[in-house]
This record gives structure tokens, sequence and C-alpha cells, in this order.
């Protein structure tokens, strides 16, 4: 388990994070929601041990975080962030291959059939000799995607328990045929054993692909649990704003959402 205990952050004299606490499990699609500056992507950084929270811990496998050599807690856990800024000359598969580092295990036919795997997974096989400069942005975000997977993949097997996926705003840029095709990678992932925590900004994807909802708002976790817990019409006002607005649920039990504002005044 990947877990966060009374997590506080400040950046100055600004409270980034308040007494939050989160539990990503094995085998879970956990799905982080909040609006722009809630806290999202400081609490996955947390939980990546990219930065240490002033107050609190977080534990990988019921052990410290900084208790973990860089490299081993590489091959537990693999983060994509919300931004990349390579500019080098790489190919498409270099750029993958950078998420063996820590993790080669194989033989050289092994690793390069992981690789492969992976770029197959995110549709970016036929872009492997491609520049990554010269790629588009969603290219680009498809092959950061496989770095990513390929970190924790291993060469004898699929079983991804006590492994961990941290994706920050993991669609963004993606095309609508990507965006699902990636979620449902991740929901794949999950099913082999790993926690995926993933920051979202689309509530109906939410809703579809999440065994569990964080609600972040301005720091805090104001609730967590089950998509049909979470996603209310008081608990995503509080979060969101009172212009949005709900309609009945779909046949599958699930809500739909519409913001309102002036661009109805522009439909009338």
């Amino acid at each position: 388990m990947l877990s966060a205990e009374s997590v506080s952050l400040r950046a100055g004299d600004r409270q980034l994070l308040q007494d939050i606490s989160l539990q990503l499990r094995p085998g879970e699609l956990h799905v982080l929601l909040g609006a722009n500056g809630a806290g999202k992507s400081s609490l996955l950084r947390l939980l990546a041990g990219e930065i240490k929270p002033q107050h609190g811990t977080v534990q990988l496998n019921q052990r410290l975080l900084p208790d973990w050599s860089p490299r081993d807690r590489a091959r537990q856990r693999a983060v994509l962030p919300q931004g990349e800024s390579l500019r080098f000359a790489f190919t498409a598969s270099e750029v993958v291959g950078l998420g063996r580092l820590a993790a080669r295990t194989g033989s050289p036919a092994q690793e390069a059939a992981l690789i492969a795997e992976a770029m197959r997974d995110t549709d970016v096989l036929h872009l492997a000799t491609r520049a990554y400069p010269s790629l588009s942005g969603g290219e680009r975000q498809r092959v950061q995607l496989a770095r990513v997977l390929v970190q924790l993949a291993t060469p004898d097997s699929t079983d991804l328990r006590q492994r961990y996926l941290l994706l920050d705003e993991p669609i963004a840029g993606l095309d609508l045929a990507h965006q699902h095709s990636c979620l449902a990678l991740a929901r794949r992932k999950a099913q082999q054993g790993a926690g995926v925590l993933a920051v979202l900004h689309d509530l109906h994807l939410a809703a579809r692909i999440a065994d569990r909802v964080s609600l972040l708002h301005q720091g805090r976790l104001l609730a967590q649990g089950a998509p049909g817990e979470i996603l209310t019409p008081e608990l995503l006002r509080t979060a969101f704003g009172s212009s949005l607005r709900f309609h009945r649920r779909d046949s599958g039990g699930r809500p739909w959402f519409e913001v309102g504002g002036p661009l109805d005044e522009w439909a009338e």
C-alpha cells in the first residue's frame, strides 16, 4: 500500500495541503478530483517522494518513503508528471527506454521486448525511430506514458501487486480516442494488481473508471469514497462552484454534469 497519513505542506506563507490522509491500495484505480489549485498535484508529488511534507508521513508498502533508496523506489512506483521539458534529440524508443534505467533486469532482447510492448500499448510503436522533439504534444504524452509503464514492467510477470502508478492529468492533450485508451490501460494495470492514482478533471470519466475518489478543496480533503458517494450535487458544488448542474442518472446509474454560466446566454 502507498499511503499518506495526516500530511500537510506549505510553500512560503501559502498552505498547499492540510492534514490529508489517503491510501492507494493494490488493484485499485483511485482518482483525485478538485478545482485548479485544490492541491491535487502537490499531493501526488508527496506520494511520489518528490517533495516532503512539513507534517505527517508517507509510506510505501509499510515502510517510510525516505527509507527507500532512489533505485528501489523507482522499481516500486512510477510517476507521469503534468508536463515535460525534454528537448534532447532522442528517438521515441530511447525516451521510453529511460524508464528501464533503474529497473533493468533482463537480457537485451527481453528489455527491447518490454519497451516495444509498452509502446504498442500506448499506440506509439510506429513512432519508435522518430525524434522525440518532432512529435506532437499528444504523441509525446503517450511516449511518456509508455516510459512510465515500462518502468514497472518485469520480463517474467504481469503481476504488478505492490507497485504503483501515479498519473498527473494523463489524458491532457490527448484526442478523444486516446483519452479512452489511456484510461482503459490504467484500468488494466489496476486489474493486474497495481495501485493507480490519477488526477483527472473530467467528472464523467472519473465516474466511469474510478474505484475510489478523493475530492480536494482548498488544500483539504473534502470527501473520499466510492464515486457514487462522492459525486453528489452538494459535494461537487462545494468543490467546483454553484454553477454546476446535475441531470438524471443514466442507465448505468451514473450522473451527468453540466456547467452553467455565460455560454448559456449565448445559446439563447
